[in-house]
Order: C-alpha cells, then structure tokens, then sequence
C-alpha cells in the first residue's frame, strides 16, 4: 500500500468534503499499518435503468480506492429502491415494485464496471439483510431517530413547511441505507453531496450497533446539459454511460461554455491541475470554447470506447454539424405498411418513446423528412422509396416499406 498520506491526497482530490478528515486519515494509516483494505461502500438504487456520467463522479472516486487496494462494495439496493430515495425531492416518489428494482438492477453491475474495476469489486443486494427485517427489529431502528431529526434535512423540513406531505415510509429511506452500512462494516461511505444526511445517518446507527463510524466522501454534483439542474434521467439533462459514442459525443458538444472546465474535472476525470491549467487558457483566449469543449468530449468518449472511438466520434460530429452532411451509420428501418401518419412514423422508427414525443418534437420543428421539415402532426408519409427521417441534430434513420423492396 502507499503511505496514508498520499492515499489522502488522492482520495482527497476533487472530494467536495471529506467527514471527518481526521478520522479518515486515522483509518488510512491504520490500514496501511495493519496491512488490511479498507470496506468502501457506494449505493445506488435501481429506481431507473441507466447510469449516467453524474454516478460516474462518485464511481471514478470508487475506483481510486480500488486501485489503491481498498475494498469496494456496491450495494445494489433492490429493497430501498421501492421506497425512493427522498433526497432533494419537492414530493414523494412513485414506490416500485420488487421485480422492477431487480430488472434494473441487472443493467447497472454491468454498467458501474466501464468505471470500476471488476476484479476488485464485490456486489451486495441490500435485500439480503432488509427483506428479513422484523417489525420488532424496525423498531429498535426507527428508535434511534426522533422526528425533528428527520426535519433538519433541508428537503423535508421545506416540504413541512410548504404543506407538502410526506410519507413515513421516507423517513425509513436514509435508516434502512443505515443498515447497509452495518451490514458490510463499512469504513468509509461515498456518496454525492445531497447524500450527506443519509450518511450521517450510518455514522449514527452504526455508533449504536457498537460499530466504528464511517467517513465520509462527498462528491460534487454534476449539472446536467442544460447548464442548470443537477444531472437526471427524469429531467432528461443526462448523458447516459450506455449512450453510443456519436451521441455521448454530440450531447457533450451541447453543454453551456461555462461547464467546460467542471466537465473536465468531474467527468473526464482531469487533475486539478489540467483543469486549472484549462481553465486558465479558456480565460486567456488560447483556446477556443469550441475547440477546448470538442477536447474534452474526445476524452470522455474515449474513457468508455476508446481513442479510436471517440476520434470517429469527433470526425462524425464535424461531419453533420459542421459541413451539414448526414451521418454515416444511419439505421435502417423497414417496415411492413407503405403509408403512415408521421407520428406513427417516428414511434415505428424508434425516433421517439411515444406518440406525445413525436407531437411535442413537430411543435418545435424538430423533424424533418428528406431534409423538409414537418409542420403539422396529421402529416401522413408516403413510403413510396427509402425517406431519410431526422428528430433534432442527432436523431436519423433510412425507412423503407417492405413492399417496395
């Protein structure tokens, strides 16, 4: 193991918080004099099928421990997705159902793993240990937490005060994620920066099961494309880590100049230096934002697919953005009728999730066939020959009836 103190600064790198400092240092001197890893726990709730660079800050983090021969644990938690996280929420969240959390769950071990390393990674489903709780034991839990405790979160004590309702099973959400901390003995819990009660919360209950507290790392969040709130897939600001490359590279194209530098640092994962140093030629003018922004998407698409990826990714951007020509992989679509409405044309495309996309996307003159843009969504079309369909700058397919060969 490397000496505690440059573990620390490592760990420490781009950490918005560190609870307890001192304490965390203890446990990484300890562990290097002891020769034992530490039990680094990150959890995640399956509440939605994808992952997306905002986890992939908190996961980058994860891998730093692993490659300074930690312990990683990433509880998947099957259980506490049907609850709902409550954190930074204005309402309570739609509960889900066992089977639904565990299909989800099946997509994010093999997504976590384009960041973490696999061979030192161990996966816990928190349903192991949550699922047989007793009544008698959620007791002795929910005793260990009053109710104005629960209200110093920011998120509950504004919807009290709004007259917003709030549910007591979400009072349950950050004990039950408590637990998970038992569960594993965790040392050291990671976490985004609206996960800071909830962790808390583990420092105390762990106290109580005669437990040693963990600590604390605190990531920053990341802000999604629009510039403004924090990156998600309900928004839909996100970019997700199973997005392919011309995409994830053309939504990186699409963020504010101002997320340049905190795009580097965060999702591409650059030092506090390249960032300063970034940052700095941004200020000065030795570098385009265009120029420095294409820069980094190269880097982030090529962390997941490689360079020779993201350099295609690049040309391809150029390609249709810059000298307004079609992409070169366009899908193709072949389908078994010759004549449609275009809003039915765009779902059978796969363009679009649903037919009240497809209208929103007509309304805002984001769809095109054969390069004329659709103005009405009654439009029928005419699949008489191979008809190039476009849904905003990044969205193509080649659609033929099967009936015309």
């Amino acid at each position: 193991m490397r000496p505690a103190a440059e573990q620390f600064r490592i760990l420490a790198d781009g950490a918005a918080e560190i609870v307890p400092e001192e304490e965390f240092h203890a446990k990484l001197e300890r562990s290097v004099q002891e020769g034992r890893p530490l039990t680094v726990k990150l959890g995640c709730d399956p509440s939605r099928p994808d992952l997306h660079l905002g986890h992939a800050v908190v996961l980058h983090k994860l891998r730093q421990f692993q490659e300074l021969g930690h312990q990683a644990v990433l509880i998947i938690g099957d259980f506490t997705a049907m609850i709902g996280d409550p954190s930074g929420r204005s309402k309570t969240r739609p509960q889900l159902s066992m089977e639904e959390t565990r299909r989800n769950a099946r997509t994010y071990v093999e997504q976590a793993t384009k960041v973490l390393l696999p061979e030192r990674l161990q996966i816990r489903f928190n349903s192991e240990w949550l699922e047989k709780l007793s009544f008698r034991q959620l007791i002795t839990l929910a005793s260990q937490c009053t109710v104005a405790q629960m209200l110093e979160r920011e998120d509950f004590a504004r919807r009290y005060a709004q007259g917003e309702p709030i549910g007591l099973h979400e009072f349950l959400y950050p004990l039950a994620q408590a637990l998970d901390s038992v569960a594993i003995a965790a040392d050291v819990e990671l976490g985004g920066t609206d996960q800071r009660f909830n962790l808390l919360m583990g420092r105390h209950i762990q106290r109580f099961y005669g437990q040693e507290p963990q600590c604390l790392v605190l990531m920053p969040l990341l802000e999604g494309t629009d510039g403004v709130e924090k990156m998600s897939k309900s928004l839909g600001n996100y970019i997700a880590l199973t997005d392919p490359p011309a995409e994830m590279f053309g939504k990186l194209m699409s963020i504010p100049d101002s997320l340049i530098v905190r795009y580097f640092r965060l999702a591409a994962f650059a030092s506090e230096e390249e960032a300063q140093n970034l940052e700095e030629a941004l200020r000065s003018r030795q570098i385009h934002p265009r120029q420095a922004k294409a820069s980094v998407a190269r880097r982030i698409v090529a962390f997941y697919y490689g360079e020779e990826t993201a350099r295609w990714a690049s040309e391809e951007f150029d390609r249709v953005f810059k000298y307004h020509e079609l992409p070169s992989d366009i899908p193709e679509i072949v389908l078994p009728i010759s004549e449609l409405p275009v809003v039915d044309l765009l779902v059978q495309a796969g363009l679009v999730a649903s037919r009240s996309e497809a209208r929103r996307q007509i309304q805002q003159g984001a769809v095109r066939i054969d390069g004329e843009r659709i103005k009405t969504w009654n439009t029928r079309v005419e699949l008489s020959g191979e008809r190039i369909i476009a849904v905003g700058k990044r969205r193509f397919a080649r659609v033929r009836s099967a009936s015309h060969g």
